[in-house]
């Protein structure tokens, strides 16, 4: 082969060779942001996690994919279930939750978004469904933490940190919502009763007391008397009033007794 051949090969290879070349450092600079983690496999078997930053793989070798390990939500959607005292409600709740171990959340389950959601789901119904109406109603937080508790267990095998879980809403049928409306009245009437009867009775003690202290003191009765009809007496009122002192009334009931 001539020299000028030879050249010829060597500038078209050289064409060749460096575009290739350039190809392969491009497709092997990866970068990785600080909110993710890369879980890299090599030949398709498991060989590392990827720091944030620049980092390098092998082309066609080597593969990776990207991990969000910041905090998550899910909303949990509306579930109808019933209580343990047979009562239908519709529940919803919220889950805050993080990747704490990427290379589980990749190997150990598919997608974790949405088993993380369907675990929350089962999970919701089931303690739902060992509580009463009323301890749903009065202890939401204890059993928001139980639900959390057992949702934390399962997601854990999948490299899930559950942080939070909280129920948004509970909705109760139409006609269980005016049973206990009118459950709420009958107790607000029931306390005012009892607080008006038993200031009708601290009243009638105290009014009791009293009579027996002016009765202990000599003209205390007529003093009081006296202040009853000067407070009548302000008032605008057509009633007139006649007052008669004791010692006539005493003389007339002493002359009929002889």
């Amino acid at each position: 082969m001539a020299f000028d051949e030879w050249l010829v090969l060597g500038i078209v290879s050289g064409m060749l060779v460096v575009p290739a070349i350039v190809l392969l450092l491009v497709l092997s600079v990866k970068i990785i942001n600080q909110y993710e983690r890369g879980v890299k496999f090599t030949l398709g078997r498991f060989s590392g996690i990827m720091e944030p930053g620049i980092t390098f793989i092998i082309p066609f070798v080597e593969t990776f994919q990207r991990v969000d390990v910041r905090t998550n939500t899910i909303d949990v959607p509306r579930q109808d279930t019933l209580t343990k005292d047979n009562v239908s409600v519709e529940i919803n709740a919220v889950i805050y939750y993080k990747v704490s171990d990427p290379q589980r959340a990749v190997i150990n389950i598919q997608n974790y978004d949405y088993a993380t959601a369907q675990i929350a789901q089962t999970t919701m119904r089931d303690v739902v469904g060992e509580t009463t109406l009323d301890d749903l109603l009065a202890k939401r937080e204890e059993i928001a933490k139980r639900i959390q508790a057992l949702v934390a267990k399962n997601t854990g095998e999948w490299g899930i940190q559950v942080h939070i879980l909280e129920i948004k809403d509970i909705q109760l049928p139409a006609d269980l919502i005016r049973v206990i409306g009118k459950e709420a009245e009958a107790e607000r009437e029931k306390r005012a009763i009892i607080i008006r009867a038993s200031g009708e009775l601290e009243a009638a003690k105290n009014l009791a007391s009293a009579a027996k202290t002016l009765s202990s003191i000599p003209g205390g009765l007529h003093i009081r008397m006296l202040q009853t009809i000067n407070n009548l007496g302000n008032e605008k009122s057509n009633t007139s009033i006649y007052t008669t002192p004791t010692e006539i009334l005493d003389a007339i009931v002493a002359y009929f007794k002889k």
